[in-house]
């Protein structure tokens, strides 16, 4: 039996809404209070969490008073379903919790972190864990990350100065646009900071040079030119963070990866020009 135009219009009305309508209704809807939603992804990292996983954090020498015992992979499948969130960010990171922090690196906004932000967070990195996850997912890219660099290289609080080290290391992942010029500046911090003794300082400013000889072919020859010198010191610290250096620069992989690189660029170039070329 055909329906009536008034069935139709009861049907309609009647009918459950789609997905996409649905979704287009929660993006409009206010966000619950921010006590909710830090409840709610304290919750979240609690589920996660196991007591064997908290206890192995001990190994890797990041305290346990303060953590539930969360792994990174559970920590960013966490911080997808959350999204952008700077106020939660900071509630979170105000909680001290391990994984809290750690969550709040992915949820914050690099564009919108200010420097007095970087400077407070630093100031209260305890291990080196927050301060790595922190400088790789979410300082890098702020557009104070360079000044940082520069600023926590010298200072003394041996988090803060790791800092400088992770972010410089960072960079060289995530910043495609930055100059050679950069970097090479960046390799003149790593010597100097080189002597430092503290465990965590010389493998940050190994993991920087590191990095920064595996960016092109330029970098590679001034990364191993520093990473020479620095073996060549008669002090321990140095001593090891260029004999570090110097084995992964000098290994075939690096080797290989820094010609393809070199390579490669030519090759880019051309395909940029062939379209002015043929008008």
């Amino acid at each position: 039996m055909a329906r009536t135009a008034a069935t139709e219009v009861v049907a309609k009305a009647t009918r459950t809404p789609s997905a996409s309508k649905r979704a287009a209704s929660a993006a409009t809807a206010p966000p619950p209070p921010l006590a909710e939603r830090l409840a709610d992804a304290l919750a979240q990292l609690r589920a996660a969490s196991s007591i064997s996983h908290r206890d192995g954090l001990a190994r890797y020498a990041i305290p346990t008073e303060r953590a539930f015992g969360v792994p990174m992979a559970s920590i960013q499948a966490i911080a997808k379903r959350l999204g952008r969130d700077r106020e939660l960010a900071e509630a979170l990171w105000g909680s001290g919790w391990y994984e809290a922090r750690l969550l709040a690196s992915y949820l914050d906004d690099p564009a919108e972190v200010s420097a007095a932000q970087m400077d407070r967070w630093g100031r209260q990195f305890d291990n080196w864990a927050v301060c790595d996850t922190v400088c790789f997912a979410l300082f890098d890219r702020s557009p104070h990350a360079w000044r940082k660099i520069d600023q926590w290289a010298g200072r003394r609080d041996e988090f803060l100065k790791r800092a400088a080290f992770a972010l410089l290391a960072s960079k060289t992942v995530h910043d495609k646009a930055a100059p050679d010029a950069a970097f090479l500046h960046g390799l003149e911090l790593i010597e100097a900071g080189a002597g430092d003794e503290r465990n965590f300082v010389k493998k940050a400013v190994n993991w920087a040079l590191r990095s920064i000889g595996k960016r092109n072919a330029v970098l590679h020859a001034a990364a191993l030119a520093v990473a020479k010198r620095l073996a060549a010191s008669e002090d321990a610290a140095p001593r090891w963070v260029g004999k570090d250096a110097l084995r992964e620069l000098n290994s075939a992989a690096v080797i290989a990866r820094v010609a393809a690189k070199a390579a490669r660029a030519p090759v880019r170039k051309a395909a940029t020009k062939a379209p002015r070329d043929n008008k």
